[in-house]
């Protein structure tokens, strides 16, 4: 019985060895709560702008922070809607529609830089808009695609933290 114990401690702590870093990163918005609808006008059916988003809680040493929005339940997969990388890790806020200068934004997979608003073809989809703090400056060019962002943070996230949302839009109406 005792043999299981310590078996079972030192299983536990190697566990907790390999885990993620614990971090009181958060993720906020005055545009949703988390979980909750997007408003049209975050959307392909509105003025198709960002929500507003506050950051706080940063691990030390971070040097920056990253950002990414997608949508897991797309038809044909994960589909990225807005990436964005080299926010300085002083930057506390996004105002909706309008990222800081001097970030960068990749392409989503609509084809096109910036933002690019849920749009379902049917159903409820669910969004995740999830903030990197990383322990570097990615080098990614303006424009670069999901595959390459994902590659430049890999081993540089010192946390991360999701907002998630929903949004469905409204039937069409028959005529």
């Amino acid at each position: 019985m005792q043999i299981k114990r310590i078996i079972g401690a030192l299983a536990l702590s190697l566990c907790t060895a390999w885990a993620e870093p614990v971090t009181d990163l958060r993720l906020s918005s005055n545009d949703l709560t988390p979980g909750g609808l997007l408003a049209p006008r975050f959307t392909c059916d509105g003025a198709n702008i960002s929500p507003s988003l506050r950051f706080s809680g940063l691990p030390e040493n971070t040097k920056s922070l990253a950002i990414v929005m997608d949508d897991p339940d797309a038809p044909s997969g994960l589909f990225t809607h807005w990436l964005v990388w080299n926010i300085e890790p002083q930057t506390k806020e996004f105002t909706a529609g309008s990222p800081p200068n001097g970030v960068m934004q990749g392409k989503n997979d609509f084809g096109q830089a910036g933002y690019g608003g849920p749009c379902p073809p049917s159903g409820e989809h669910r969004y995740n808009i999830t903030l990197f703090a990383l322990d570097m400056v990615p080098t990614l060019a303006a424009g670069a695609k999901r595959a390459q962002f994902d590659a430049a943070l890999k081993g540089h996230i010192l946390g991360k933290t999701v907002l998630p949302a929903r949004y469905s839009r409204a039937p069409l109406s028959k005529q």
